[in-house]
């Protein structure tokens, strides 16, 4: 099991398809919502709060989507609710809490696999991103509040197939990688790259 807070109300937790055949769990079940998945839902939670300080207060969102090799990834979102009669109070920002958990970062061993994932996200959900080269990898670091709700599952997705979640941090990449693209990664290989090919 792997967590990670990827924003201030966001969690993502990765499970193995063996950590769910050690519960017992097999993979049809993960949808079923019956006591097996619910004990597992709340041990996650458990191990978020622990681990990375998240606390679920309140209303949460869960979206979930299997990877064809590395199981099942979960997307938990706190969502902001308010007593009735209650009225919003503007939230102030904390910047120094905001980073890294407002980006995430994806590292690719081979440039091709950069053109690649880079196609297929330009079709599916294009956002902006930062292209760098760090320590032999090329890495893409994505602001997570740039990414649409309804397009998590697919980006996620793709990054995957051709490339794996880094621990790298997008301070870590402007104070000692390359930046080759700032912001506009995707087009700029469009431009660039996929042209050459055709």
């Amino acid at each position: 099991m792997r967590v990670e807070k990827i924003a201030r109300n966001k969690l993502r937790i990765s499970i193995s398809y063996d950590d769910l055949e050690a519960r017992g769990i097999d993979r049809d079940e993960m949808w079923q919502n019956g006591k097996k998945v619910q004990e597992l839902f709340w041990d996650m939670m458990e191990v978020a709060y622990t681990e990375v300080g998240f606390e679920i207060v309140g209303p949460i969102a869960v979206e979930a989507f299997t990877m064809p090799t590395e199981g099942v990834v979960l997307i938990v979102t706190q969502v902001p609710s308010l007593p009735p009669g209650d009225h919003a109070e503007p939230v102030e920002s904390d910047d120094s809490d905001s980073d890294p958990f407002g980006t995430f970062v994806f590292a690719f061993s081979d440039f091709e696999d950069v053109v690649r994932v880079a196609t297929a996200i330009l079709e599916v959900c294009p956002i902006d991103c930062s292209l760098y080269h760090y320590k032999g990898h090329y890495h893409l670091s994505f602001d997570d509040e740039t990414v649409p709700e309804n397009e998590y599952d697919a980006l996620w997705s793709l990054l995957h197939e051709y490339g794996e979640l880094s621990a790298v941090t997008q301070a870590m990449l402007e104070e000692y990688g390359n930046r080759i693209a700032d912001g506009n990664a995707l087009e700029l290989i469009a431009r660039h790259f996929l042209r050459e090919r055709q």
